[in-house]
């Protein structure tokens, strides 16, 4: 169910290009609404980790009007009250285009306050010259682990079924990836494309029934944010791992690519941002 607030906003819509800055154009979403349809409470989650954003069309004009681009990184913590709605943060970006820095330090601290304030956290962001974006940001070709995509399933579902996952008693300890993971905006129903890493410890998950889960988001609509912690959440619950981390890394849509991770470790790493092949 889509939330009025959305249906009222200007996203799914056409939009104008503003060429003058304008950080009233992020949207925030609040994250408590659909952490409760999942059994979370918001005040006293069952999870840590960040959510990682690349954005690749990023623009500015120096003190002399010349044009800078770069790549940002965009990290932030889960526990943040609110995620910034992409469409709505492409926007953003674009009006920052016609607008004279004088340092890249400058376009970097302006980002960061503005998605601190709406987003009701700390937000770290990182501009890189595309000189340096080639040795920080680096390219890894698959998700470590073992990849299941290959096993030969039947698949008749494609509105999420939780009740598909099952175990074996065999106790086991490892990682594993797909690159079959597809769902749908929430607003505008559009396919987003995805590779999930599932690292977990405990009694071993069926691999045929972990696939036919995944591949029943096909039709699921939310947002990536939320398809991340809904796969954390029926994992833990139907699976009763003893420790779990789900990382998320989603292709491009308008030149930002949007990787949730989340875990049971309250020291969970930021992931090595390294973009995958679709990326």
């Amino acid at each position: 169910m889509i939330d009025n607030d959305l249906l009222d906003s200007s996203l799914g819509r056409k939009s104008g290009y503003e060429t003058k800055y304008n950080p009233r154009l992020l949207f925030p979403i609040e994250r408590a609404p659909k952490r409760i349809e999942i059994g979370v409470d918001p005040t006293n989650l069952p999870f840590y980790g960040i959510d990682l954003w690349n954005h690749y069309e990023v623009s500015w004009l120096n003190s002399k009007g010349k044009p800078i681009v770069a790549i940002a990184t965009i990290e932030y913590d889960c526990h943040s009250p609110k995620i910034i709605e992409s469409k709505s943060l492409k926007l953003y970006f674009n009006s920052l285009n016609q607008t004279p820095f004088k340092a890249i330090s400058d376009v970097e601290k302006t980002i960061s306050r503005d998605l601190s304030h709406a987003l009701d956290t700390k937000v770290q962001v990182k501009l890189l010259p595309l000189s340096l974006a080639t040795t920080e940001l680096s390219t890894s070709i698959h998700l470590s682990g073992e990849n299941i995509d290959d096993l030969d399933i039947t698949c008749a579902d494609y509105l999420v079924r939780s009740d598909l996952l099952k175990t074996d008693k065999k106790w086991a300890e490892e990682t594993l990836s797909s690159n079959l993971l597809k769902s749908n905006c929430l607003v505008t129903n559009q396919p987003d494309w995805g590779s999930i890493q599932i690292c977990y410890s405990g009694p071993q998950i069926k691999r045929e029934s972990l696939l036919q889960y995944i591949v029943s988001f096909r039709n699921h609509n939310e947002f990536h944010e939320q398809c991340i912690e809904r796969i954390f959440m029926d994992i833990l619950i139907n699976c009763s791992p003893t420790c779990l981390t789900v990382y998320g890394r989603y292709t491009r849509r308008g030149g930002i690519d949007i990787n949730p991770i989340r875990s049971t470790e309250p020291n969970v790493q930021s992931p090595k941002n390294a973009k995958l092949i679709r990326q």
